[in-house]
This record gives structure tokens, C-alpha cells and sequence, in this order.
């Protein structure tokens, strides 16, 4: 298939999303930020007070770095979510499906367009962050490489759960995420910094697999 055609393709379905995601900001981008606001408030200033330091930090500072993270991925995924449905249900999505561009052209174009308003909340979520806490980046590499919330370990360390629910959140993919950006913020982390980025380039492999395949057979989108 002609690669011309498909950066094309590629560049087309990024803009779009781009445009949509700042053509209605107060939907896409003000939310979030509103959302992260109040953790900051009741988890880190109400209970924050209670709970003290954690890991040698002050827990605002601890859970900041997580919280910043997790509204990363909770808004890419969002984004890439609602255009494939809307797609869907506005019935332009066999459009996409018949043109002359690769399955996989179509899925890293609205990854990325997810990706960027992502990028777009963590940095205003960034930003308040900063009224609440002190924020200095211990490994700024990491921070730039690295783009079931609730065990994640954005609120909390692991080692804080019992060795059952310690093994059940190494299976969460988040975990891995918040950590990697954690160590680049404060330089500490629940899990090796070797071992969750090969444990993320896994789950990009699996789940990058599993869309082509979806999107090939048409599971979900032709029905």
C-alpha cells in the first residue's frame, strides 16, 4: 500500500481529532481539569493532612505526578473512544474502512489525536498542580518518554497492600505508566524502571495486535 497515501491519511485523522478536541475545550479539556482539582483539594489537602509523608515525600507531592498521569491516559483513552463511536454511529466510519489507507494508519492517527489531548490536559492538570504542591523533575528523559485507575498506585505505594492485591496491580498496565512517570518526577517508584517499561512495550505490542485484529474482521464496527 502506497506509504504517501497513508501519512496522508495519518496527518488527516490528527488534525481532525486536534480540531475537534479544541473546537469544543470546555467539553474536552476544562472538565478534566476541574476533576483533578478536587483530588488535589480532598486527596491530598483533606486527607493528605492525615496521612503525612509517603516514600520521604509529602503526599500531595506524592500523589501529584499520578494524578497528572492518570488524567493523561483517562482523556486519550476518552478521546479515542468517542471518535471511534461517533464514527460509528454517524456512519462515515465505512469511509475510513474503504479508503486507501492501512488499519493501522487509521488506528495511530486517532491514538495520536487521543495522545495530544491528553498531553493538553496533563499540562494544565501540570500547571494546577502547582498551586497545591512543589513540583521538580528528577529525571526529565523519563518524563518526555513516557506518554483500572484505582489500583494503579496513583494514591498510594504498593507495598501499602496486601501481597494478594500487590500481584493483582502488577497486572494492571496503569501501574507501570504512573510509576514510570513518578520516578521521573521525584525519582521513586513501587516497580523497576527497566521492568515497567518492558512490561509497557508488551502491553502496546498485545493491545496494537488485538486492534488490527478487531478492526479487520470488523468486530464492533460493522455491526
Amino acid at each position: 500500500m502506497n506509504i504517501r497515501l497513508n501519512v496522508v491519511a495519518a496527518k488527516t485523522i490528527i488534525r481532525k481529532e486536534i480540531v475537534r478536541v479544541l473546537r469544543i475545550w470546555v467539553q474536552t479539556i476544562v472538565p478534566p481539569a476541574i476533576t483533578m482539582t478536587l483530588y488535589f483539594i480532598i486527596f491530598g489537602n483533606l486527607i493528605g493532612r492525615r496521612i503525612g509523608s509517603m516514600d520521604g515525600f509529602d503526599y500531595m507531592q506524592y500523589i501529584a505526578p499520578g494524578l497528572i498521569m492518570m488524567s493523561v491516559i483517562t482523556n486519550s483513552y476518552g478521546n479515542v473512544v468517542s471518535s471511534f463511536f461517533g464514527a460509528k454511529f454517524g456512519r462515515h466510519i465505512e469511509e475510513m474502512l474503504v479508503a486507501p489507507m492501512s488499519y493501522a494508519t487509521i488506528i495511530i492517527g486517532h491514538v495520536a489525536g487521543g495522545v495530544l489531548r491528553g498531553l493538553l490536559v496533563g499540562l494544565l492538570v501540570t500547571i494546577i498542580a502547582l498551586f497545591f504542591t512543589r513540583l521538580t523533575v528528577a529525571h526529565p528523559l523519563v518524563v518526555v518518554l513516557t506518554p483500572l485507575t484505582y489500583l494503579g498506585g496513583v494514591f498510594y505505594s504498593i507495598s501499602m497492600l496486601p501481597e494478594f492485591w500487590q500481584n493483582v496491580s502488577k497486572a494492571n498496565p496503569i501501574l507501570y505508566m504512573v510509576n514510570a512517570f513518578r520516578y521521573g518526577i521525584l525519582g521513586t517508584s513501587d516497580i523497576s524502571i527497566g521492568h515497567a517499561y518492558a512490561i509497557l512495550i508488551v502491553f502496546v505490542v498485545v493491545l496494537f495486535t488485538s486492534c488490527m485484529y478487531l478492526m479487520q474482521r470488523g468486530i464492533g464496527i460493522r455491526e
